[in-house]
């Protein structure tokens, strides 16, 4: 029997397929010893991804597709009464580089406020990653962090819309 996968009804992959993951794909170029621990890392976080799932009382959530590969990401916030992020969850499908770059972003994103979310840059997240990302595979990496900065421009938006009326509170 194929586990499934706690986030969605796709089956999760098996040990065995997930061994067969052509390695060669996850970086670009020679790496060196420091980035193959980096890239075990990446696996991990594909195989046994942090903060996976989805949150009914987020105080925001963001969907975004990557066009040219399918690579999707939903993510859910819950900021709480001190506006800084108390939970996260994400679901998505796609390549180990993109879902582990928003394991990867989710886990660093707990405790921070809005503003320091919005600091984030790309450079960061491919920090995260500590791989060299070639070209093709960039729009993967950086899938999550655009997820994130479309979901906070929602938010905020939507504050302002309803004079400054939040959906935080205290995080269970």
């Amino acid at each position: 029997m194929t586990a499934r996968n706690e986030t969605d009804d796709e089956p999760a992959l098996t040990a065995e397929q997930a061994a067969q993951i052509d390695r060669a794909v996850v970086g670009e170029g020679p790496l060196t010893e420091e980035e193959e621990i980096y890239k075990e890392n990446i696996l991990d976080h594909y195989r046994h991804p942090h903060n996976t799932g989805r949150m009914s009382n987020a105080t925001f959530s963001n969907r975004e597709l990557n066009p040219l590969c399918g690579d999707t990401i939903e993510l859910f916030v819950k900021l709480d009464d001190r506006q800084r992020v108390c939970d996260v969850k994400f679901i998505g499908k796609g390549c180990a580089i993109s879902q582990a770059s928003i394991s990867l972003l989710s886990d660093s994103i707990k405790g921070k406020t809005i503003e320091e979310m919005k600091n984030i840059k790309r450079e960061d997240v491919l920090s995260l990653l500590g791989i060299p990302i070639g070209v093709v595979r960039m729009k993967c990496a950086l899938l999550s962090l655009r997820t994130l900065q479309k979901g906070i421009d929602t938010y905020e938006a939507s504050r302002q819309s309803h004079n400054g009326q939040r959906r935080s509170g205290e995080c269970l």
